[in-house]
């Protein structure tokens, strides 16, 4: 699966660990920055990989940053992405089975990495179970096209 990461100075440490995780599981990762604990401003990382899904360019991708919260508030401004911010591996497993979540959103601050690492498994191997789900999703997926919300 061809799967982007990025993430801002307070998740360059987790990130880097989720990146040799995944490519030892045979997954093609590619790093979007950034690449130290050196401030940065986070949404330029998650817009990069946000486009990069929006665009089909990558299957999947992961964004890490303090809590993984502004992450996942600038993710989800770009169509066709479903960021999620899971804090545990059932959900992250919910995320992927009815929400068909693309981009998982993690906090280093907030989880230790062998949590992380356990929700980035469950996130990346389980699928998608459309049916009634595919209808839901639908419907928000329309609500890309309204200007504004009534």
């Amino acid at each position: 699966m061809k799967v982007v990461i990025a993430s801002d100075h307070a998740g360059y440490n987790l990130k880097s660990r989720i990146i040799e995780h995944l490519r030892g599981g045979g997954d093609e990762v590619t790093d979007l920055g950034t690449d130290s604990t050196e401030s940065v401003d986070y949404p330029q990382y998650a817009m990069e990989a946000a486009r990069a899904v929006s665009s089909g360019q990558a299957d999947r991708g992961i964004l890490v940053c303090g809590t993984g919260l502004g992450m996942c508030i600038t993710a989800n401004k770009f169509p066709g992405i479903r960021a999620v911010g899971p804090g545990s591996s059932g959900q992250a497993e919910m995320s992927r089975r009815h929400n068909d979540a693309n981009v998982l959103c993690l906090g280093e601050r907030t989880m230790d990495a062998g949590l992380a690492l356990e929700i980035v498994d469950v996130w990346m191997e389980t699928p998608f179970d459309g049916g009634r789900h595919s209808r839901r999703l639908d419907q928000i997926t329309d609500l890309e096209s309204v200007r504004e919300l009534e």
